[in-house]
């Protein structure tokens, strides 16, 4: 016997479905993929590499969102079949497979539904992480690799294009911090809930007398500048520092001062960038990630006098977000959202859609209270 009235439950699933396709707008995406295809095809696409990687990424990423849409009203359709000639037929195991494919459906609705919450200004953006090694000494800097890690394994997962940008490796083991670029439309919606400081307790693989030891670690998430921002950097309020990369250990993996370090005196912030070859690409590539921070800074300062006109200035986010426990127990929690799981080898493969979801969520409903 049926354990699910499934008329009412496919009813709210196209309920909720056409909420979803009220804010991704089907019949927009798909004249934005014919501008985007239209472009795709013009000859002289790849003169410019980086236009062109671009193009073909954002093609690529709204043609999935439109997939997505359309292919959850056609698995719909067909639960709604599979669940008639299964209660017709009363059989068992067809209704088995119609519950999980209910259960399977509701799941990809939901992950598609956070998409419809990210309407931030920056949300569509791609994304600049930045992750810094905090207390903890060479623990936090095996923590700090340890994210890296995390975060590209997620963006494999949804092959995302990721580009390691800067790397800044510590004495003993792991990193004092590390850049890097995620080139898809809505990363930084996605990874903006991602930022603050995570903490990680462990036995120490570096302690010989084998104690637990807690580190921390710094996630910075930055939109991507696009040219339509404007950011004016003067000469005048930049000092550049050129020096050869290196790889662990201080090893040198370049013979010539290609790398280059932007230090904004106004403001005293910093960007090293060592991933290009020539100092010319290092220096545009920093300059990117300068203007890129700057315009972050420029929407905190006007949020928070929007918050101080409100009489509330109460910090959103804490200095704690998560905690990845391994010893004596194995748990990654958020302490924001309360979500939480046992499966931390996952978690640190990349598998954290679950907190993003939970943490883009939290945040809207943080939002709403203000």
């Amino acid at each position: 016997m049926a354990t699910t009235d499934f008329p009412p439950a496919i009813k709210a699933l196209r309920t909720t479905l056409t909420s979803i396709e009220a804010v991704s707008d089907p019949t927009r995406l798909q004249e934005k993929i014919a501008e985007l295809s239209e472009a795709a095809s013009a000859p002289d696409l790849w003169d410019d590499p980086e236009q062109a990687q671009q193009v073909t990424s954002t093609l690529s990423a709204t043609q999935a969102e439109l997939d997505r849409v359309r292919t959850l009203a056609g698995r719909i359709d067909d639960l709604e079949t599979l669940a008639e000639l299964a209660l017709e037929e009363d059989d068992e195991d067809t209704l088995a497979e119609a519950e999980a494919e209910l259960s399977a459906i509701r799941k990809d609705l939901d992950a598609l539904e956070v998409r419809t919450l990210l309407s931030g200004e920056y949300d569509a953006r791609e994304a600049v992480v930045t992750i810094r090694a905090g207390a903890g000494g060479v623990d936090a800097a095996d923590f700090a690799e340890m994210l890296l890690r995390m975060y590209l394994r997620w963006a494999e997962r949804h092959g995302y294009p990721t580009k390691v940008l800067d790397t800044s490796y510590a004495e003993e083991a792991g990193l004092k911090s590390a850049t890097f670029e995620i080139k898809v439309p809505y990363a930084y919606g996605n990874l903006s809930v991602e930022a603050g400081t995570h903490r990680l307790v462990r036995i120490s693989p570096f302690d010989n007398q084998g104690r637990r030891q807690t580190s921390f670690a710094a996630v910075e998430v930055i939109p991507l500048i696009e040219q339509t921002d404007h950011i004016d950097v003067p000469e005048s309020d930049i000092k550049i520092d050129v020096f050869r990369s290196s790889g662990p250990g201080g090893q040198s993996v370049n013979t010539t001062d290609s790398a280059v370090r932007i230090t904004h005196l106004p403001t005293g912030i910093v960007v090293s960038m060592q991933d290009e070859k020539s100092q010319i690409q290092n220096r545009a590539a920093a300059m990117r990630v300068l203007q890129s921070r700057l315009l972050l800074a420029r929407q905190q300062e006007e949020a928070a006098k929007k918050k101080e006109l409100a009489g509330d200035i109460k910090a959103s986010w804490g200095d704690q977000m998560r905690s990845y426990v391994l010893h004596p127990y194995q748990m990654v929690k958020d302490l924001r959202t309360e979500h939480e799981v046992g499966n931390t080898s996952a978690v640190f493969d990349g598998d954290i859609d679950a907190f993003i979801e939970a943490g883009i969520r939290w945040r809207r409903a943080q939002d709403s209270d203000a």
